[in-house]
């Protein structure tokens, strides 16, 4: 063993024994797990103790040569007997530092929770930071490794649950690693098998809501083109003052925020009789158009690139269609509007990939596991979720809820009672 390696390993350790001088039990046994350090207590008012720290995961699991990271977990103690939450968070775990933090899950069956950071976020990011490991199948293993570890405290039942990206995780995990938990729980996760999928612009140009709805959309969109040009030096205005940057000009930009306008307000459940009249002011329609699609969306520095380069090589996303204003804008075209706006040119060589959609899909169908989805109707990512194409009436377990009228906010708890009555029970039984 190297000196430098050995010094690291002996520091880690005195950290450890250091923070244990008036430690709990619990705290100790966290500190006593392979390959965890910086065990730092949490404040909480939902869970008896609470705690952040670091767990060494592999850079790449297939060549262990490339180097470790620490991956940011925090756990919440009820019980070790008492079932396990593990959240496979898609994106960061900062919420759950939180004292007031808990998952819905953990509040309905009085679960532990393990809140895991996704790879390549925040406190979570390799270094060197090379983006050729930044993929679905080492995620998953980071979240193998969680259960491995911390399989060794947790006796009761495994849960894994996320929402939307951290649905799709869920979803992933355990289409791979279908023995490490005992139930799943899916929100609004989409399942996307392209980088532009192509459902999604049909689902809100057709499906979503009501004609008259849509229409109200429609007309709002193009009363925001019409009025671009008094609007352009308001939008200006707005982006410097945000310290805004883009890839693209702002004039585009402007264009895009439409585009993206009636997918945001869907996905959030935003009421369309909050659009503005015709007769509204400037400075009435653009700060609707600011509240419902903000361009900071579009900005860099972008803290979803990480996101971003997943969706190109194997996530996909959603396109969008300049039918409703293709009569005002510039635009020629969209077609990959997501590496030119959202990535800068170091990160724009990669390509889709689809053999994680289809081994999900292959998996889904042919499989009946423990595995509950859950989506609201007037959510556009719906529209490329496993709501639409999975049969469940022959599968035994395997069930999916649609919260009628549900957007990107959906829960257990937001359901109807007869569909949250079928949820727990069902929920109830499996972690029996």
């Amino acid at each position: 063993m190297k000196r430098a390696t050995l010094f690291f390993i002996m520091g880690l350790v005195a950290l450890c024994l250091s923070a244990q001088n008036d430690s709990t039990l619990f705290m100790r046994q966290l500190c006593a797990l392979e390959g965890v350090s910086k065990v730092e207590p949490l404040e909480s008012t939902r869970f008896q103790e609470k705690y952040v720290m670091k767990l060494e995961q592999q850079v790449d699991w297939k060549t262990c040569s490339k180097g470790t990271f620490g991956e940011r977990i925090i756990v919440g103690l009820k019980g070790l007997d008492k079932p396990t939450v593990i959240v496979t968070e898609g994106y960061f775990a900062y919420y759950g530092l939180r004292p007031d933090y808990e998952e819905e899950l953990s509040r309905l069956f009085d679960a532990n929770v393990i809140l895991c950071e996704y790879r390549y976020f925040a406190e979570s990011v390799p270094v060197p930071t090379n983006w050729d490991y930044m993929t679905v199948d080492n995620s998953l293993a980071d979240y193998h490794h969680v259960r491995q570890v911390f399989g060794h405290l947790f006796t009761g039942k495994w849960i894994s649950t996320g929402i939307s990206k951290g649905g799709q995780t869920t979803m992933f995990y355990r289409a791979t690693y279908p023995d490490d938990v005992d139930v799943s729980v899916s929100y609004v996760a989409p399942l996307n098998r392209a980088i532009e999928d192509g459902r999604h612009e049909k689902f809100l140009a057709k499906q979503v809501g009501t004609k008259e709805e849509r229409k109200t959309i429609e007309k709002a969109m193009q009363e925001l083109m019409k009025r671009k040009s008094e609007l352009m030096p308001l939008f200006h205005d707005f982006c410097v003052k945000h310290n805004y940057q883009f890839y693209l000009p702002e004039e585009d930009i402007y264009d895009y925020c439409v585009l993206e306008y009636p997918f945001a307000l869907w996905q959030w459940g935003t009421p369309v009789n909050t659009i503005p009249s015709i007769d509204a002011d400037n400075a009435t329609w653009f700060s609707n158009l600011t509240e419902v699609a903000s361009p900071d969306y579009f900005s860099y520095p972008n803290q979803y690139a990480p996101f971003d380069v997943q969706a190109i090589k194997e996530l996909g996303y959603y396109g969008y269609s300049l039918k409703p204003i293709k009569k005002w804008t510039s635009l020629k075209s969209t077609k990959g509007y997501l590496k030119q706006i959202m990535l800068p040119d170091s990160l724009r060589h990669y390509d889709f990939d689809p053999t994680l959609y289809k081994r999900t899909v292959k998996f889904l169908k042919e499989e009946d596991p423990t595995h509950i989805f859950i989506y609201g109707e007037i959510d556009p990512w719906s529209s490329s979720g496993v709501c639409t194409w999975l049969n469940c009436k022959k599968k035994e377990n395997m069930r999916v809820y649609v919260q009628p009228r549900g957007s990107h906010t959906t829960r257990i708890n937001t359901m109807p009672d007869d569909m949250r009555k079928d949820i727990i029970n069902r929920l109830t039984k499996w972690l029996k």
